[in-house]
């Protein structure tokens, strides 16, 4: 019941909100329907510290890591997506917290870097995909980041190939719109140095920006919270002299306590961020990548696969060495 009432208060309230935002925008605030954010129980990191409990390191990273909120990422790993992502949403609705989930299944996602290839076997299988992923989560407040990397990787797309993937992005964000009211979508827009501000502005706005709520920067990135900051207005300012609109940011601080040396995969001497809060310079600052989980086959992860626990990395990393 008490749920079923705040669907129905947030609704109510949305209906005189409607025509003073955008047309695409949600009036629903997720964050004040929700008593503060999801932590997942059944993360890798969580999973670790319980299979292992006389392990040295498990102590430390049971206590700054597995209990900090951070997001669920969903691929084709995760079996019957709709099914998957309602399950997760309604964990997190029966505790009254707001789950963060990251879409991630794009056709030829990471197609140039190649470390995490994969994805949708095409774009029709793509949209049955994340229209299942909408439909799951439905009424329950959650936060979506969609696709990372998505529109930083273009390096080696030919003009097809990237109006393929922003019409792609686009109908995700009509689903979302259509079926998960209550859900903040945030496109993925890179890291403050991928792509300039101007160039990043322009694929977000083609790829249906004004159909989301924001964006995110950093994910799996290890640049401060001060670059993004920085990054995310750039992005705003050029959102706003070429398109007319501006839109909420959130920043990725999982691994950005030391910043970035340059490297993205698997780098030595990196460190856990600020917490999941709100606020902090950005509409949010989340721990969307675990800290611990692999890049991938490079760095400090020589010989893992992309998402894969290492404890060892992640003791470091609350340490900063």
């Amino acid at each position: 019941m008490r749920r079923r009432l705040r669907a129905l208060t947030a609704a109510l309230f949305a209906l005189p909100l409607a025509l003073a935002v955008a047309p695409s925008a949600h009036a629903a605030d997720p964050t004040t329907m929700t008593s503060g954010f999801y932590v997942d129980p059944d993360s890798s990191a969580k999973r670790w510290v319980a299979a292992n409990p006389g392990d040295g390191r498990a102590a430390a990273i049971n206590a700054s890591i597995a209990n900090t909120p951070m997001a669920r990422w969903f691929g084709s790993w995760s079996g019957t997506i709709g099914t998957a992502t309602g399950a997760y949403a309604g964990a997190a609705d029966n505790r009254d917290k707001l789950p963060i989930l990251v879409a991630y299944n794009i056709y030829h996602r990471d197609y140039c870097g190649g470390h995490s290839a994969g994805g949708a076997a095409s774009p029709s299988a793509y949209a049955d995909w994340i229209a299942q992923f909408a439909g799951g989560i439905a009424n329950r407040p959650a936060l979506v980041i969609l696709e990372p990397d998505s529109l930083g990787d273009y390096g080696c797309m030919t003009q097809a190939q990237i109006d393929e993937r922003e019409a792609m992005l686009a109908g995700a964000l009509a689903q979302f719109s259509r079926q998960a009211p209550n859900t903040w979508v945030y496109m993925d827009a890179g890291n403050p140095g991928w792509a300039d501000a101007a160039t990043m502005a322009r694929r977000l706005h083609e790829a249906g920006l004004r159909q989301a709520h924001g964006f995110s920067l950093n994910v799996s990135n290890y640049f401060t919270t001060a670059e993004n900051t920085a990054y995310g207005n750039a992005v705003n300012r050029e959102l706003s002299a070429r398109y007319g609109y501006t839109k909420p940011f959130v920043v990725d601080t999982s691994r950005n306590g030391n910043g970035s040396d340059g490297q993205w995969c698997n780098p030595s001497g990196r460190r856990i961020g600020t917490p999941t809060r709100t606020g902090g310079g950005a509409e949010m600052l989340l721990w969307i990548k675990t800290p611990g989980e692999s890049d991938g086959n490079c760095g400090v992860g020589a010989g893992s696969t992309a998402g894969q626990f290492l404890p060892e990395v992640a003791y470091k990393m609350i340490y900063g060495y």
